[in-house]
């Protein structure tokens, strides 16, 4: 079906240290290769010892929520990781999914995302929302309870960076005064920029003013209607036609025998069409070896395109 798209998660995460990371680097390959849409990345800088905030909606994580791996696990920079794979792939997407952005400074990400974006040919996608971890925020000197403030004030000033010639703008803790910034990011508007979060004002107010598209948290098949009705509703009171806005939606992770069960993970698929999700997401364990992905990415997107068409 044309506009429905595969976005396949290359885990930069591991619980223990690989013997070489450069494996991400032939699942991109094959990704590339198989014809899948776009493929995301996470983000950590560092963590505390307590994680149970992941499984907390109230700090910005998901319920019932477990993180993959405990404070020692290994975390790659998202941009640094897509940098690497842009130079390896030639047409699949690549995303973030999602950066907690307020943890770098605005100015900073805005030249790093638009590198990425030079590098790949305009095929970045930056995924963005605040996170969940009080620790991470400690450790780079930002108030956790002004992360939404932050966040608002990040995306403006890379927005301003990627569109505008000149940019003056006066921020809490950094002044620009007519500064300029190249190079800028192929797409007009800047990178296409997918925002995290559950369906609150908050979230609906970023969505309608930077959103390309939308990765609600805390999604299940029970309660996608509502959710999506309520961003919906939301949206609109900021003048924004939801329907300009993209909607992803993680699949689960079905397994039968070892083996990926296609018909479970893609049963939702048609509901969810029918609601307006756009974007399908899976994290289902990719082989590391170019081979082995290429035969799993292959079999996974056409089951999917099965699925889709219905």
């Amino acid at each position: 079906m044309e506009g429905v798209e595969l976005s396949v998660g290359v885990r930069n995460f591991a619980a223990r240290p690989p013997a070489d990371w450069r494996h991400i680097l032939d699942q991109a390959r094959a990704a590339d290769d198989a014809g899948v849409d776009r493929v995301f990345v996470a983000d950590h800088l560092v963590f505390g010892r307590d994680l149970t905030a992941y499984g907390d909606p109230a700090a910005g994580g998901v319920a019932g929520g477990v993180q993959p791996t405990g404070p020692d696990g290994e975390w790659l920079e998202p941009l640094a990781a897509l940098s690497a794979m842009a130079a390896v792939t030639t047409r699949v997407r690549l995303a973030t999914n999602v950066l907690v952005a307020p943890l770098r400074q605005a100015v900073l990400l805005a030249k790093m995302a638009s590198t990425v974006d030079a590098l790949s040919h305009g095929r970045l996608e930056l995924g963005a929302g605040v996170g969940w971890q009080r620790a991470e925020y400690r450790a780079v000197g930002v108030p956790f309870a002004e992360r939404g403030r932050v966040l608002d004030e990040t995306l403006d000033v890379c927005r301003a960076l990627w569109t505008r010639d000149e940019v003056t703008y006066a921020g809490r803790g950094f002044d620009l005064d007519a500064v300029h910034m190249m190079p800028k990011p192929l797409h007009p508007g800047g990178v296409p920029i997918w925002l995290g979060g559950r369906a609150i004002p908050a979230a609906a107010r970023r969505l309608a003013r930077h959103g390309t598209g939308w990765i609600p948290w805390g999604v299940t098949p029970e309660n996608l209607a509502a959710v999506l009705g309520r961003m919906r509703s939301l949206v609109a009171e900021h003048g924004r036609d939801f329907a300009t806005i993209r909607v992803s939606y993680a699949l689960p992770t079905a397994v039968k025998d070892g083996a990926l069960d296609f018909p479970r993970m893609f049963a939702g698929i048609p509901e969810a069409l029918a609601l307006g999700v756009t974007d399908f997401r899976t994290l289902a364990r990719i082989p590391p070896d170019y081979a082995g992905a290429r035969a799993f990415l292959d079999e996974l997107h056409g089951r999917f395109r099965e699925a889709a068409r219905g």
